[in-house]
């Protein structure tokens, strides 16, 4: 499930239908919002495609971040950021010691940009699969993971310098302003895939990356 920032905001609404427009099983939901219209776009594990529409009601605040511009889809004003960051389970927060860890170790890496405090699909993504000990047990060996998170609540704020990386990367790997996004990168450098939520927890997302790099 992948929201845009750039389009009309709206309210929590949207997450529900896009849930609901398929089984949650290793399907991939793209939600984009056109004149407060807006359409969801499920394709499943087979191959099908289902679409549903919706009438978006009164447009959310505005995040603080100047990359995350307009959210789509945002908790209440009293939520909190995830008790533990992935940055506390080793995911980098500088995407050029990202990528020469990854030029160094000769692995991908997965570059991921969400909105802690805001967002709903991106604290769904980190608690269903990038938390998960399956999920770090897989990566262990496999990627360098990188993390770049756009709170809107000032008590969430990142420091000015990790405020300043996060914006780096954004303006390398993410200037639509997707949340949650996740980008695949070459040892390289080079832009492999990018793609919103993927429902089905870490299997569903490992399943993603080995069709995109079959040793993985």
């Amino acid at each position: 499930m992948l929201f845009r920032t750039t389009a009309q905001p709206f309210q929590l609404f949207v997450l529900g239908l896009a849930l609901a427009a398929g089984p949650a099983l290793a399907q991939t939901t793209t939600v984009k919002v056109k004149d407060n219209k807006v359409k969801a776009k499920t394709t499943a594990a087979d191959g099908s495609v289902q679409r549903t529409k919706a009438v978006a009601p009164a447009a959310a605040p505005q995040p603080t971040s100047p990359v995350a511009s307009a959210p789509q889809a945002v908790l209440s004003a009293t939520a909190d950021a995830p008790a533990q960051s992935l940055e506390a389970a080793g995911w980098l927060p500088d995407l050029g010691a990202a990528q020469a860890q990854a030029k160094a170790t000769n692995r991908p890496v997965l570059a991921v940009f969400s909105g802690s405090d805001w967002c709903k699909p991106c604290i769904m993504y980190e608690q269903e699969v990038f938390a998960k000990p399956e999920f770090t047990a897989y990566a262990k060996d496999k990627l360098v993971l990188a993390h770049f998170d756009f709170p809107r609540q000032k008590r969430n704020q990142p420091t000015a310098a990790q405020l300043k990386l996060n914006e780096a990367a954004a303006a390398q790997l993410n200037r639509e302003g997707d949340f949650p996004l996740a980008v695949l990168l070459s040892p390289e450098g080079k832009v492999l895939a990018k793609t919103g939520y993927i429902a089905g927890g870490p299997a569903a997302f490992e399943a993603y990356l080995k069709k995109i790099v079959p040793t993985l």
